[in-house]
């Protein structure tokens, strides 16, 4: 099992949960973060951290949003790790209360 960043991320990128994990498995983007399943430890610690709640287990992500446990998996090679809280995007309060914003998530960091 893993932890997965699911949609409400996008255009957000809130970083609380960074700070938290205790084994760097987050990886940053232009617009969202991903959990690297290979370095997750199911640890939880990240999941109350989110403001968005886009955090969960990965036997818990909602059925709309499955493709974003493999999208976890398929952008976390190709992203950086962020192992430090930074700034949410400048419009991130308003993205926040957005639904079904997966067309604006940007694949490359």
């Amino acid at each position: 099992m893993t932890f997965v960043v699911t949609e409400s991320c996008i255009s957000c990128k809130y970083t609380d949960c960074v700070d938290v994990c205790p084994v760097d498995a987050f990886r940053e983007g232009s617009n969202f973060l991903v959990i690297d399943p290979d370095e997750c430890i199911d640890c939880a610690v990240c999941v109350p951290e989110c403001p968005v709640n886009a955090i969960y287990a990965e036997e818990d992500v909602p059925a709309n949003q499955q493709d974003f446990i493999a999208l976890n998996a398929d952008l976390a090679p190709q992203w950086k790790t962020i192992v430090k809280t930074k700034a949410a995007l400048p419009d991130a309060d308003e993205w926040a209360k957005v639904e079904h914003k997966r067309n604006e998530l940007r694949a490359c960091s």
